[in-house]
């Protein structure tokens, strides 16, 4: 019962945060080397997603604790939703003031986040599950955003196109680990919409980012639909 009214609890929390802090990215004295619109971050619109990440949430906590109170499954994923709940309602006002603390923090965020997913029940998939994977495949989008942009803001190596090859090759990478665990396509589609988002951003600017965007779609289409047709026919098959 804790498990559950701790999670309606932070989520309300979370849900609430962006009200008392407005960030629309990292603002260019926060960095040595100014990121305007750099090549990593989706365009502005993909940000959308958070109204259906921040809704889902409150429906999953408020199913959990009103029918899950006490069920060891969802028990097993809460502690791990809740501890990323907890540091991201307060992460709004930390990226206005640090980017590298807010990079560390979403970095804790995601983790958390797909912790949760891995551990999600098996059943009531729309209720936990899938909001869950969503939330987690925006943060891992996020996180390689928000990894990018404060690279390149200090000049590390890189400047923001190389870190954008990497946050995209990195999110794939991380988005496929995950996805080779516990097959969710809301969690690789989530990352889709965030790489269609940094095509949009790129339209008309540097063409190996699309392609590598674009590549990357493909890729994760691919794994979706070849992991639905094994599990399809794994089940139509009497020996399975």
């Amino acid at each position: 019962m804790i498990y559950a009214i701790l999670t309606v609890l932070f989520t309300a929390s979370f849900v609430i945060s962006p009200a008392f802090t407005t960030f629309t990215g990292f603002e260019s004295n926060q960095l040595p080397i100014p990121q305007i619109d750099p090549p990593i971050q989706p365009a502005g619109y993909a940000f959308s997603i958070w109204g259906l990440i921040y809704a889902w949430l409150v429906v999953s906590a408020v199913f959990g604790v009103w029918k899950r109170s006490d069920d060891p499954a969802w028990d097993k994923a809460r502690p791990y939703l809740i501890a990323s709940l907890v540091i991201g309602t307060p992460w709004l006002f930390v990226a206005t003031q640090s980017a590298i603390l807010a990079t560390v923090m979403i970095i804790a965020m995601a983790v958390t986040a797909i912790m949760a997913l891995l551990r999600a029940p098996a059943f009531d998939q729309w209720w936990f599950r899938v909001p869950v994977g969503i939330y987690a495949g925006w943060l891992t989008a996020a996180s390689f955003v928000s990894i990018g942009s404060t690279m390149a803001g200090y000049g590390v190596v890189f400047g923001s196109l190389g870190w954008a090859y990497i946050g995209i090759v990195g999110a794939l990478v991380v988005g496929l680990t995950v996805y080779s665990q516990r097959p969710a396509p809301e969690y690789l589609l989530t990352i889709v919409w965030a790489l269609v988002g940094i095509i949009v951003a790129n339209q008309g600017g540097e063409q190996t980012v699309l392609w590598l965007a674009q590549g990357g779609i493909a890729a994760l289409v691919i794994v979706m639909i070849w992991s639905g047709l094994s599990a399809r026919s794994s089940r139509a098959s009497p020996y399975a």
